[in-house]
């Protein structure tokens, strides 16, 4: 953080997707049934909720954050392998990503290509926003994730 307000103004820009999924707080690591497309959604939910939490920490500091989907199943690898069609293009995605970094649009919003949208609930919900806090942070420090138990107030 000290190098991004120190050189303020900067952006913080995350790439994330529309395709979130809640997070199963009593399986955050898919051990009852990894699926690599869930989990890329709930990571995806997970991201938007960071980028929400960091534009509010760095708020009046000369540092915007927001989160965009760039394109819907843009012509990649991961599309492809998916066996997905792709429907818009590496081209457009790159165009809202440089857009969101070239030009101001506020802080703490989701973007849906070149226009703001919103991102799943949860990704607002302070309660959920709060324990994948402690989920994060919690494996930054010990390698492995919290328990339930660990990142549960309820």
């Amino acid at each position: 953080m000290p190098t991004l307000t120190a050189n303020a103004p900067a952006k913080v820009v995350n790439v994330g997707s529309l395709g979130q999924v809640p997070v199963d707080f009593d399986d955050v690591e898919l051990t009852r049934g990894y699926d690599g497309v869930t989990a890329y959604r709930r990571a995806k939910l997970a991201l938007a909720a960071w980028s929400f939490d960091l534009a509010e920490e760095l708020a009046g500091r000369g540092v915007t954050v927001n989160c965009l989907h760039p394109a819907t199943l843009m012509d990649t690898q991961m599309v492809r392998d998916h066996g997905a069609p792709p429907r818009s293009t590496v081209r457009e995605g790159g165009e809202a990503t440089l857009r969101l970094i070239l030009h101001e649009e506020g802080t703490g919003g989701f973007f849906d290509g070149q226009r703001p949208a919103r991102a799943h609930p949860d990704a607002y919900d302070p309660e959920v926003r709060r324990r994948l806090r402690a989920l994060t942070f919690g494996s930054a420090r010990t390698g492995k994730a919290p328990t339930h138990e660990q990142t549960n107030c309820r």
